[in-house]
């Protein structure tokens, strides 16, 4: 039978931990937005969820460019350096696994696609605020680009591939984090709302 000590580690701070759940709940109002958009007429319906997307891509560049600034200045685990893991990620690929040892801070396989997900928020709000200006006739770049209708068939399918990208990406994330709780029998999706990861110290065979 195997039991298994956990050691309680305070890991990530509170304003890493507030901006996840902005960037977080901004992605899922944008994702359901923009889903359900298509569906309604051109009317005020139509047009307040274009205003919710709108908001929504606000507040998720605001988390975005917070959280890069907090990855440069914040604590430890809140830095981009706690991302960056090439050795495991070349292991991994070599070896055909998707696992790795547990460890504090970001997981480090994982981290690999999170650093994939903030390049394509970072293509998603360039893309966005241009097709809020083109074709929406509002924004901050609307007194640039707002005669420039010719960019929204450039700018229109990147932003429908990062759309589908970052729904694929919030279903995955999703599920691993029920798989590792599952594999590793540790408690993994609470620790960016109390900020405290729980990491085996000892694990005995009798």
């Amino acid at each position: 039978m195997d039991t298994q000590t956990l050691q309680r580690v305070k890991t990530y701070d509170g304003v890493l931990r507030s901006l996840h759940m902005v960037i977080g709940l901004a992605i899922l109002v944008l994702i359901l937005t923009g889903s359900v958009v298509d569906y309604f007429a051109h009317g005020v319906a139509r047009d307040a969820i274009w205003q919710l997307h709108i908001y929504a891509g606000y507040s998720l560049i605001l988390g975005f460019l917070a959280r890069i600034v907090w990855g440069l200045v914040g604590p430890r685990h809140a830095r981009w350096s706690d991302m960056w893991h090439p050795k495991a990620w070349m292991a991994g690929l070599r070896q055909r696994k998707l696992h790795a040892a547990p460890r504090i801070g970001h997981h480090a396989l994982a981290s690999a696609a999170y650093l994939a997900v903030y390049g394509v928020l970072l293509m998603m709000a360039v893309t966005g605020l241009t097709l809020a200006a083109v074709a929406q006739s509002t924004g901050p770049l609307f007194a640039w680009l707002g005669d420039a209708a010719w960019l929204e068939d450039i700018v229109k399918q990147p932003h429908e591939l990062g759309y589908y990208f970052l729904i694929g990406f919030t279903l995955l994330h999703i599920f691993m984090l029920i798989w590792h709780e599952i594999r590793e029998r540790l408690p993994l999706a609470q620790s960016m709302v109390s900020g405290y990861q729980y990491l085996p110290v000892q694990r005995d065979e009798k």
